[in-house]
């Protein structure tokens, strides 16, 4: 028997080519769950193994193919994909070549939605610390919305009804389509770097998922979170709910509820100022009331009758006054004249005169000077010898030490 044997190469080829072949794994749809999932950022191919309760089958995924997915795939994820199955004749190996992939059971634009949701949550830009205050009295506003929805119509109408005074600004903007996203963030950016707005209203009317998906991508996310203007969100209807509503400052469940919150009622505002008006006027008349009681009641009591009867009290009391202090002065004076009689009885006590009545004398020499010692005379000096009554004079004739 002879042999002619083929090369392993060979035959891997050959099997490519029989695969590649056939119809049915040239477009074949096959559903598994996701596991040993790994996306190379470098080349941007996904690769993985997609397995049941019995097999599993390896796959990839190149980058042209993955980008157009709505959500990141994940190991434990079940999904359906759609390919053809392929020989890698290197390893020796079939797997798929997946060109698109859908969750089975959840569609992926739900997915892609709560995964960015986790996401930017965990980040913090959903945190009520980053939300602005919406100013209650606006006199400039940005809207960032279609020209040709009825939600700019809408926006338009209720503020103009409702606060007139505010000036619109309307930036046409897609808000649905491959560009839609790119196109919000840069109105979003346009109108808090160059209008000089109070508030921005970001949104568009109602739609599917699908519709109103540029509102739920990460572009969009961003530029809110990083606008310094308050936004108000107003996506879809009241059943919507978005990522840019999650980040944005405040949500309104549709565009004219957007407008309402962004502007005052002006029929309110009067009628407040029309209730303070009359407050006011109110608690005027009050005062005024009070203070013409009190003019009364002064006047009534600085009546002719009240003056008398006031300078009547006041002479009483000044002839009171009058009187102790007469009183005060006689008792200083007696007390004054006490004590000048006691000190010029003591003054007279001890004058000399006092002293020479009771017999003594006061001698002086011939110079006038008195004598009170007797070491003072010699014999034959004359002395002059002063009395209370009276005086003479003598001379010496005998000194006794």
């Amino acid at each position: 028997m002879e042999y002619n044997p083929i090369t392993v190469t060979e035959l891997n080829l050959y099997i490519k080519d029989k695969i590649g072949r056939d119809e049915y794994l040239n477009n074949v749809f096959i559903k598994g769950e996701i596991s040993n999932f790994k996306h190379y950022y470098n080349s941007g191919h996904m690769y993985f193994t997609l397995k049941d309760d019995k097999s599993q089958l390896k796959a990839v995924m190149f980058k042209n193919d993955n980008y157009r997915l709505k959500f990141t795939p994940e190991n434990g994820m079940k999904v359906i994909c759609f390919g053809q199955v392929g020989v890698y004749e290197r390893d020796g190996v079939y797997q798929l070549y997946c060109r698109d992939m859908q969750p089975d059971g959840v569609g992926a634009l739900t997915i892609a939605f709560e995964q960015l949701k986790v996401q930017l949550a965990e980040e913090g830009l959903f945190d009520e610390e980053h939300k602005k205050a919406i100013p209650k009295y606006p006199q400039k506003i940005g809207v960032a919305t279609s020209k040709m929805g009825a939600a700019v119509e809408d926006i338009k109408n209720v503020i103009s009804r409702r606060y007139p005074l505010c000036e619109i600004i309307i930036v046409p903007t897609m808000v649905q389509g491959e560009s839609a996203a790119q196109d919000i963030a840069d109105s979003i950016r346009f109108i808090d770097e160059n209008l000089g707005v109070d508030t921005i209203i970001v949104g568009r009317g109602g739609g599917s998922l699908e519709d109103l998906w540029a509102f739920n991508t990460e572009t969009v996310a961003r530029a809110v979170y990083s606008c310094k203007t308050p936004i108000i969100s107003a996506v879809g209807h009241e059943t919507d709910f978005t990522i840019c509503d999650f980040v944005s400052d405040m949500r309104a469940p549709t565009p004219s509820a957007a407008a309402e919150l962004a502007v005052p009622d002006i029929k309110s505002l009067i009628f407040q100022l029309n209730n303070f008006s009359v407050s006011i006027e109110k608690s005027l008349d009050f005062k005024i009331s009070q203070c013409e009681t009190g003019v009364k009641r002064y006047k009534d009591y600085f009546s002719k009758s009240n003056v008398d009867l006031f300078y009547s009290n006041v002479r009483d009391k000044m002839a009171q006054y009058n009187e102790k202090l007469k009183d005060s002065i006689t008792r200083i004076i007696e007390n004054q004249t006490n004590i000048l009689s006691k000190n010029a009885e003591m003054l007279d006590n001890l004058s000399p005169l006092k002293i020479l009545s009771r017999g003594y004398s006061v001698v002086k020499n011939e110079k006038s000077d008195i004598v009170t010692d007797s070491s003072n005379v010699n014999v034959g000096d004359n002395v002059e010898i002063i009395l209370s009554n009276g005086a003479f004079k003598a001379t010496v004739n005998e000194v006794t030490k």
